[in-house]
Parts: structure tokens; sequence; C-alpha cells
């Protein structure tokens, strides 16, 4: 019942989540296939280990680049979107592209990476089906104030996991998704530097969830949207 020696995608390899979600699958002994935007991104990934596969220059927003980017992989197990972002205003000063823009980082890229996904499991993994995890937030669930766009964009990812997890139902691809509060990582304490930090999830903690989710065992869960709060 090991993922050992398995491909799996990774977005976002290169933010906090992401880094700790690659080391999780680097010491369960899978392969991981990293799709980044530019040197910078490419630079942070690179060279972690021989089992990691960087994709240079794929835009996840772009329909072409995300289906050469999948068109080009092997037998796939998993492919996990940790790729996102987080633009917060109140709704009188957010911008129709600012909405735009929170739909395509955090919805139409997991909508392209997820749809590729599933093309290329039923291409190539010979039946034995696959695991889709979509990163999703506490805001998608718990909507608050000054966020309207992202918590949008985010709800909207939560039902296009749910919505494909009922599509692929007979076919052993599971899809579910995770839904963190405010993690603990060097960006978001720089930005609220008087937060209780003990209370915020760490960044292994939330990859803990998305690697069960990702792991042969769990193989009775799809739909699902998991929240990892911690105490905050």
């Amino acid at each position: 019942m090991s993922i050992r020696g398995r491909h799996v995608v990774i977005t976002g390899a290169a933010g906090a989540l992401g880094r700790s979600f690659l080391e999780s699958m680097l010491a369960a002994g899978t392969i991981c296939h990293c799709p980044v935007r530019n040197d910078a991104e490419e630079a942070s990934v690179r060279g972690i280990s021989h089992e990691v596969r960087v994709a240079p220059r794929v835009d996840l927003t772009d329909e072409a680049s995300v289906t050469a980017f999948y068109g080009g992989l092997p037998a796939l197990w998993a492919s996990v979107h940790v790729a996102g972002g987080y633009k917060g205003a109140l709704l009188a000063d957010t911008t129709a592209a600012d909405v735009r823009g929170q739909l395509e980082i955090n919805l139409v890229t997991a909508f392209l990476c997820s749809r590729e996904a599933v093309r290329a499991m039923r291409a190539k993994a010979a039946g034995e089906g696959g695991r889709i995890v979509n990163v999703v937030s506490r805001a998608a669930l718990v909507p608050g104030a000054g966020a309207a766009a992202y918590a949008a964009s985010k709800a909207g990812l939560m039902s296009l996991t749910q919505s494909l997890a009922e599509e692929l139902k007979g076919e052993r691809i599971l899809v579910n998704a995770v839904a963190p509060s405010i993690m603990d990582t060097p960006a978001n304490r720089a930005a609220m530097p008087d937060a209780d930090f003990a209370a915020w999830p760490k960044t292994a903690e939330v990859a803990a969830a998305i690697a069960w989710l990702v792991s042969v065992e769990a193989s009775l869960t799809s739909g699902a949207v998991v929240p990892v709060y911690g105490r905050s």
C-alpha cells in the first residue's frame, strides 16, 4: 500500500505549502513533477532531489501550456494544485480586474490542471485510478469581510472539486480538497506581526492532510473538503 515510485504533479511547489508537500512526497518515495512560471521559481525547486522533475515556463492559466505539460507526463497517480494567490480589499474597492485575476489564479488554474490530470489518468494509468487534491480556503466555507473576490474564487474551486468527484464516481479517480485557515508562513507573519502565530496551522500539517488524501489507503474518500484550521 505504498505510493513509492509513483508520479505526482505539484503546482505551486515554490511556495511555502507547496514546498512542504513536495518534501512529504519525496519522503514517500514519489517522483514529483513541478511546473514553474519563471526563473526564480525554477531555482527554488530545481536541485532538491533527483526525483524532482521541473517543467519551466508553464503558465497554469493558459490552456495550451497546461495541456502540453500534462501530455508529456508518464502514468500519473496524483495531481495536487497548490498554486494560487490572495488579494484582499473591501468590495467597494474591488475592481472587475481584481475579480477576474482571483478567478484566474485560484479557479482557472485548478480547473485546467484537474481536467488534464483526468485525461492523463484515463489514458496512461490502465484503470488504476488516481488522486486529485485542490487547496481551497477557510474563506470558501466561512467567508469574511474584506476578501470577497478571493472567497468567491475559492468557493468556486470547492464546487469544482465536489462536482468532479461526482463525475468520476466509478473510475477510481478520487477528488478532494483541503481548506486551510491562515497558515504559519514567513509572509503571513510579516503581514500580521501581532497575530498569535501558534494558533495558525503549520504548512507541514496541511501537507500531511494532503498526503493522506493522495495515499493508496484513502480509497473511499471523494468530494470531501477537509478543514485544516489549527486553533485560529
